[in-house]
């Protein structure tokens, strides 16, 4: 449900995720590009993460020429998505978890609806029909249909150089319990891994970032509360703590700058 649906029943978490390489293990706009007859390679995928990370491009006008790279017909991508990405194995525990507690998860992604709604359903089952996903879309191209070979192309969610902000979904939560200060305030949560989720980093209570991936070097260098994340297990335990008020905030934040401190020192040492 859509804010502010999704405060009827008071919850105590709102959890906002990213969806490629963070539900998945697969980035499923990463990985059509990396086989050369789909699209432009990995190799130029992601010296285009470096450039949006540096400030060198939009993600948006990275992400146009990436998908526009893709001439397959779009049902045929879905198909050959389904067939290759995987769900992180204990995302479907946390899904059942959230429910079993009115947690809503609302998927945040700068992917396409479609495909992320097909391959929920897919990896979870008819249940993943429930979860809010607020996504680019897809349209045909003029005099096309996205059945044929280069028949289809984004639509992107809103103007901003993001082509989907996600910032703009999780705000007005924010700002509806500014102004109403007595009111029972949900923490907001989310998770994401890369350079589609930088919009959405300053805008919640706590951030999960992926071990390993772009978003972490953003939220060190702009001081951003985070801590680090390898699979949904540590991310369902931690949630859980935070429910049950076994563990603080700041103190979850604590840990993981000092995680992503040891992480950092560790790699440098092999180097």
């Amino acid at each position: 449900m859509p804010y502010p649906e999704t405060l009827e029943k008071n919850p105590k978490i709102i959890f906002f995720t990213d969806f490629d390489g963070t539900i998945t293990l697969k980035d499923s706009n990463d990985w059509p590009l990396q086989a050369d007859n789909l699209g432009f390679g990995e190799k130029r995928r992601k010296k285009a993460d470096a450039d949006i990370l540096n400030d060198k491009v939009t993600f948006r006008d990275s992400f146009w020429d990436m998908m526009e790279s893709v001439k397959t017909p779009f049902p045929d991508c879905i198909k050959i998505l389904c067939e290759n990405i995987k769900l992180d194995p204990y995302f479907k525990d946390f899904y059942q978890w959230s429910r079993e507690k009115e947690v809503p998860v609302i998927v945040l992604s700068s992917g396409m609806t479609p495909i992320i709604r097909s391959l929920l359903v897919h990896l979870i089952g008819p249940e993943a029909a429930d979860i809010e996903i607020v996504s680019n879309e897809v349209v045909d191209k003029p005099g096309k249909t996205r059945d044929q070979e280069d028949g289809w192309q984004l639509k992107f969610h809103d103007d901003s150089g993001f082509g989907h902000d996600k910032s703009l979904t999780i705000r007005p939560y924010a700002e509806h319990f500014a102004k109403r200060p007595n009111e029972p305030r949900p923490t907001l949560l989310y998770a994401g891994d890369g350079v589609s989720d930088l919009s959405a980093a300053r805008e919640t209570d706590l951030l999960f970032a992926k071990k390993g991936h772009d978003l972490i070097t953003y939220c060190e260098r702009e001081g951003i509360p985070f801590t680090v994340f390898e699979d949904w297990q540590s991310i369902l335990a931690t949630t859980q703590d935070i429910f049950e008020g076994r563990t603080s905030l700041q103190d979850v934040a604590a840990e993981g700058i000092e995680k992503a401190q040891e992480t950092k020192s560790e790699t440098e040492t092999v180097k």
